[in-house]
């Protein structure tokens, strides 16, 4: 049996006025166009002051206090930074007393040396695959692993054992490297090491015992900078799963020693959305407090944004009493 639908009756729709709609938009928030002679400030001033724009400015403001009130901000990152020529930016933050302690990947290890020792990094990896060439640079494998295993003999985790051989060795363009800046600075560096990923594992240079005992000395490094993130601030950059699992363990640890760390700051920092960050950097973390923010973009745009507004929110704050 075939039934035949009855039209409904439009003229028994129920309205509303607008003037007693609650709604999330106003012109109130909205963004400002930009006026010529304005400054940094004036310019983020300008964003509307809604999703991505006024989480922005939320985040800027947090990490400006927690800078100014001497709490902890930590950077987990993987090398795309480095790759797209933020070692400066990142320096000058370390320098300005602005980030506590950086953890990286193996792959940071490579890049940062490999600019260091010849200014320029990042091979063809299309290319040289097809010639059975990638990841064979004899410089590369022997300067790092040479430099963990020294260094894991006199007791140092991985970080701080490049940042020496980096710092006080003939390496021209030594002032563009992360890992001898934190050496210099005394901002702790550590590296989280997944055998099998990086290019220097690929030869007989590689002492596994040197890495493992290199990168769990890293860990124990890191996981007590992470005790102190209390009102501080976690940023990871461009880590889709190593970081965030190292953070995420490093976190449980501190909470397991009795660091209750229920008023934290998270924020992942990514082009494109990841579900891991989201999990064990935005989330998981702030369940009991705190918050935590996702900000999508090129690192090569955000992160030179972020820093410039960070040291210019600084600059604006009262002096605490």
């Amino acid at each position: 049996m075939k039934l035949k639908a009855k039209e409904l009756n439009l003229n028994q729709i129920a309205y509303t006025s607008v003037s007693r709609k609650k709604h999330k938009v106003g012109q109130r928030l909205f963004a400002h166009p930009w006026r010529r002679g304005g400054s940094l400030a004036d310019f983020l001033n300008t964003f509307p002051n809604l999703l991505a724009g006024k989480e922005f400015q939320e985040i800027v403001e947090r990490i400006a206090k927690a800078v100014q009130q001497k709490k902890t901000i930590l950077l987990g990152m993987g090398a795309h930074p480095i790759k797209v020529g933020l070692n400066p930016v990142l320096i000058d933050l370390m320098e300005k007393g602005i980030l506590s302690g950086i953890a990286v990947n193996g792959a940071c290890l490579v890049h940062d040396v490999e600019i260091a020792m010849v200014g320029h990094t990042s091979e063809e990896v299309d290319e040289e695959l097809s010639r059975g060439t990638f990841g064979m640079v004899r410089e590369t494998h022997e300067t790092i692993n040479q430099a963990i295993c020294e260094g894991v003999k006199k007791g140092w985790g991985i970080g701080e054992s490049l940042g020496q051989t980096i710092l006080h060795g003939n390496f021209p363009y030594k002032r563009l490297s992360l890992l001898a800046a934190g050496k210099k600075l005394g901002v702790p560096i550590t590296a989280h090491i997944a055998i099998g990923t990086d290019i220097t594992h690929m030869g007989p240079s590689a002492d596994g015992s040197a890495i493992g005992e290199g990168s769990l000395r890293d860990f124990r490094t890191f996981a007590s900078l992470v005790s102190r993130l209390e009102k501080g601030v976690y940023i990871n950059l461009g880590s889709a799963v190593l970081l965030p699992e190292v953070f995420l363990k490093a976190l449980a640890l501190a909470r397991n020693l009795g660091y209750p760390l229920t008023r934290i700051t998270t924020l992942n920092m990514d082009f494109i959305y990841h579900y891991r960050p989201s999990l064990n950097v935005v989330k998981r973390p702030t369940l009991k407090g705190g918050k935590g923010y996702y900000l999508i973009g090129h690192h090569e745009l955000m992160v030179p944004l972020l820093a410039a507004s960070v040291i210019e929110k600084i600059d604006s704050l009262p002096t605490s009493p």
